[in-house]
């Protein structure tokens, strides 16, 4: 059954970005127009805040920086900084909520006044650059509210982030569950399905998780990346040139102008 409009929405730390973290979107978009699941209309990459304090991670200015790079050729997902700019770190259902209620809000504004958000999907703005399928007509049958659901977009290490008992609180989960839902494509060795069938939050809300096989496997991430940087090898074809070159010319990661290439 088709859930409407939906925006996809990955948050993580993006340190730096990878060729896979991208690659999401286009599988997830692939399936759900497959098969029917809804009609995507934008995708937002949502960097966190320097205050999670993750190791690796490179003040929030530099990871913008390279999402932006990153995503040059996209047409269709876009940065929002968000996040980076609050007081503190903000949690993912906070997150969730704000960029649904910020795109609804602005579907329904009169004020043509107001400057939109520069992450807000240029489907919203009616520039429609995103390729829709070709059944949307017959997909939303008329019977679907024109509002836009986010959905979280995520790898299976995500998925079982969520089974692991205690690391998520009880509202966290029944919120991103209840109300958004998340897609999630499964990676070389995961098994999404016993996650799950194991996971009594999990299989509550089992309708609402979208989970994709990733069959062009790869092991590609930023640790990966940073890896390759901090012992002067070369990343190339893992991630843009032009992250790599701004990695290079700002030093991150321990980068030193000897990176092989």
């Amino acid at each position: 059954m088709s859930q409407g409009k939906v925006v996809l929405v990955a948050c993580g730390s993006f340190s730096p970005p990878t060729y896979m973290h991208l690659r999401l979107f286009e599988i997830a978009k692939d399936y759900m127009h497959s098969f029917g699941l809804g009609t995507i209309v934008g995708g937002i990459v949502s960097p966190v805040h320097d205050a999670y304090g993750k190791k690796d991670l490179v003040p929030a200015p530099h990871r913008i920086e390279m999402l932006k790079l990153s995503l040059k050729s996209s047409s269709w997902v876009k940065v929002s900084e968000w996040e980076t700019q609050q007081a503190g770190w903000s949690r993912t259902r906070v997150s969730l909520q704000y960029h649904q209620d910020t795109i609804n809000k602005h579907k329904s504004s009169h004020n043509l006044n107001e400057d939109p958000p520069s992450w807000l999907p240029d489907d919203i703005l009616n520039v429609n650059n995103i390729d829709e399928p070709d059944n949307l007509n017959q997909m939303l049958n008329g019977n679907v509210s024109d509002d836009v659901t986010v959905k979280l977009l995520c790898g299976a290490d995500l998925l079982e982030s969520f089974a692991t008992p205690g690391l998520w609180s009880d509202e966290d989960l029944e919120t991103i569950l209840g109300r958004y839902g998340i897609v999630v494509v499964s990676r070389v060795g995961s098994d999404p399905g016993r996650m799950i069938n194991e996971s009594d939050i999990l299989y509550k809300y089992r309708r609402n998780v979208i989970v994709i096989s990733n069959y062009i496997t790869s092991d590609v991430s930023s640790t990966v990346i940073r890896r390759l940087v901090r012992r002067g090898e070369s990343p190339k074809y893992l991630t843009d040139d032009a992250v790599i070159s701004y990695i290079i010319q700002h030093g991150l990661y321990g980068a030193r102008s000897q990176i092989k290439n």
